[in-house]
């Protein structure tokens, strides 16, 4: 599943993101208000607008204990504006609680992401 995040955000596939995330998914970012899946879209939908997003990821630990998985992880968040401009590198850590679907699919429920600008679509 992070490998297709991270594939579909490089393609600027939001229809394909929101399926990866539960109804209720709440994305917590540093400085602002807790982001619910509307928010992340139009967020996405701005940044992909601007800049191409391209993301390595390093798993730190990785837990599932019936329905419900973590993922600690180490983050870096590279933006390649689509008018050329200078790039932006940004990294940081990330705890990932997802949540196992009725038909077994795993869904992004929690998403505490501490890279600097994170939830910030104006960082373009």
């Amino acid at each position: 599943m992070m490998d297709d995040w991270r594939r579909l955000t490089a393609e600027g596939n939001l229809d394909g993101l929101l399926s990866l995330l539960s109804d209720d998914v709440i994305f917590l970012t540093p400085g602002n208000p807790p982001i619910t899946k509307q928010d992340f879209a139009a967020g996405f939908r701005e940044v992909a607008a601007k800049a191409r997003i391209e993301s390595t990821q390093d798993v730190k630990e990785l837990r599932v204990s019936g329905e419900i998985a973590y993922a600690w992880s180490h983050l870096t968040i590279v933006l390649i504006p689509n008018d050329g401009g200078k790039r932006s590198e940004s990294s940081g850590h990330v705890l990932s609680v997802y949540q196992r679907s009725p038909s077994g699919k795993w869904l992004l429920a929690r998403d505490a992401n501490l890279v600097v600008g994170a939830g910030n679509p104006d960082r373009v």
